[in-house]
């Protein structure tokens, strides 16, 4: 992908809206708190032909800013996706780890080699909490970590527990609120089930 083909984030936006992948109202997430947006990247993914500019840019950011990169580890379950994706752009070898008794590990006979240069890559970072869990499976044989990647980079300082910089198409700012400290615009706007509408 030239530069000048590179998405800007109006259209981007518009992509993820038009798939639904961000939608906008009132919703309570996983965290118990509320928000008047919800991201949903399998949405994106579900719509190959209008992902695939995003997933060029991305390629474009990560082969930009890291000049060796031997395997692409993503995260199951939202990062096998893009992972797949963004290893077929780079023609880079791509595998996934997946939760057994609530760790990750590496089944299916995927490995990684000792002295591999690695990049992790999701489909949404908030705190990183799952891209760090990964790290261990990459140390451990002695090969590197070279970085972080993801779709949507909608973590803030305070929740962000990855201290490298992290390689995004684009950054979210996804405000959250208490249930007792609700702003009067979410008040007074009704709760939607994530994926059931999108609220203009």
């Amino acid at each position: 992908m030239r530069k000048k083909e590179m998405l800007s984030h109006k259209k981007s936006l518009n992509i993820l809206k038009k798939t639904n992948a961000l939608l906008e109202g009132h919703f309570v997430l996983s965290s118990g708190l509320h928000s008047s947006k919800y991201i949903q990247c399998a949405k994106l993914l579900s719509f190959p032909n209008l992902a695939n500019s995003i997933c060029k840019s991305l390629a474009q950011k990560i082969k930009k800013k890291f000049k060796y990169i031997d395997l692409i580890l993503a995260p199951a379950m939202g990062g096998v996706i893009i992972g797949y994706e963004i290893g077929k752009i780079l023609k880079k070898e791509t595998i996934f780890c997946e939760r057994v008794n609530g760790k990750f590990t590496l089944r299916r006979g995927f490995n990684i080699k000792k002295g591999s240069k690695v990049l992790i890559i999701e489909d949404v970072i908030t705190t990183g909490k799952s891209s760090l869990e990964c790290v261990n499976l990459i140390t451990r044989p002695g090969a590197k970590l070279v970085g972080f990647a993801t779709i949507i980079d909608r973590s803030t300082k305070k929740s962000l527990k990855i201290k490298k910089e992290i390689i995004s198409h684009m950054k979210i700012d996804v405000p959250t609120f208490k249930k007792n400290k609700l702003p009067d615009f979410l008040k007074n706007t009704p709760i939607t089930v994530p994926g059931s509408r999108f609220i203009k």
